[in-house]
């Protein structure tokens, strides 16, 4: 699946009500950090099918970034349906992007069934026994987590230092709390397992 451009805010709002859970890139055409931005949302959806991304280039789509307040681009806007929640600001690589696209169809699946499961991401390395450990335990919990390999993401590396003050792994991101280690019984409580 590709971004699919949209030309004015009506347009924009026409496509959100198609899907419970959409994207909206706002970049500059022609701008470093932008090109970054759309190209590892590409990549990223090329793994990660069935999410709806539009995209809109603010050189010439003029109505939507005042709407919500955006300042800068690239940003990547997060709607619940037609609700707007949160922004991704700047370029992350496709593995982030591909990451966040999972975990919200996760949890559209999950509601689906009606229980709602919270968002897991494990920072991990190939060579960590404990990582490995720590995903077995969520595999076996029925679990549904996104992995991390922090020895190839330079950047998510960076940001999981930047978030937890830490640099060893493994490190799980339980809707936005960092666990660090594995802590069972912490990762048990936040996840309901019994």
């Amino acid at each position: 699946m590709n971004l699919k451009e949209v030309g004015s805010h009506k347009e924009m709002l026409q496509q959100l009500q198609k899907e419970k859970k959409n994207y909206v890139l706002l970049y500059k055409k022609g701008s470093e950090t932008s090109d970054c931005s759309y190209q590892s949302i590409e990549k990223a959806l090329k793994e990660v099918k069935e999410v709806n991304v539009l995209a809109a280039n603010v050189s010439s789509v003029r109505d939507i970034h005042a709407k919500y307040a955006i300042t800068s681009a690239p940003s990547l806007l997060v709607f619940d349906g037609l609700n707007f929640t949160k922004i991704v600001k700047g370029c992350n690589d496709d593995g982030y992007y591909k990451s966040l696209f999972e975990s919200a169809l996760f949890t559209a699946k999950a509601t689906e069934g009606g229980k709602k499961q919270k968002r897991v991401t494990v920072y991990s390395t190939p060579s960590c026994s404990w990582c490995t450990t720590l995903k077995k335990h969520l595999d076996v919990n029925g679990i549904r987590y996104s992995d991390i390999d922090v020895s190839k993401d330079q950047k998510a590396a960076e940001a999981m230092v930047k978030r937890s003050g830490q640099q060893g792994v493994p490190q799980t991101d339980i809707a936005g709390q960092m666990i660090i280690g594995f802590d069972k019984n912490k990762i048990n409580s936040l996840l309901g397992i019994q």
